[in-house]
């Protein structure tokens, strides 16, 4: 909760991003990192919860884009595919190192 209470925080804030090197849509990789970073908790330690949570990471990014224009932000689709690509890369990285956790760490 705390990481979708900073999503929403930064991406409703009438502020600009700084842009990463010479990357012109540095502010997707924002949004894909920013949306890994809520799936991979869920992804490590509660896979099950995916079946549902996905669908809510998707929403919520789709709720963010809707309500930016309100706040002197901007809708953007690509923005939310971004949202999207790190759903996928959040839950791909979050799988992936529980697989490769000992299996000591895993019974815990």
């Amino acid at each position: 909760l705390m990481v979708a209470a900073a999503i929403a925080v930064l991406t409703l804030m009438p502020l600009s991003s700084p842009q990463i090197g010479g990357i012109e849509q540095s502010d997707k990789i924002y949004h894909a990192i920013a949306f890994a970073a809520l799936a991979f908790p869920v992804a490590l330690l509660q896979p099950r919860w995916l079946v549902l949570a996905v669908p809510v990471f998707a929403a919520f990014g789709g709720i963010i884009e809707i309500v930016q224009p309100f706040v002197g932000r901007e809708c953007s689709l690509t923005d939310w595919l971004a949202d999207l690509v790190g759903v996928a890369l959040g839950v791909v990285a979050g799988r992936a190192t529980a697989v490769s956790m000992p299996v000591a760490w895993r019974l815990r």
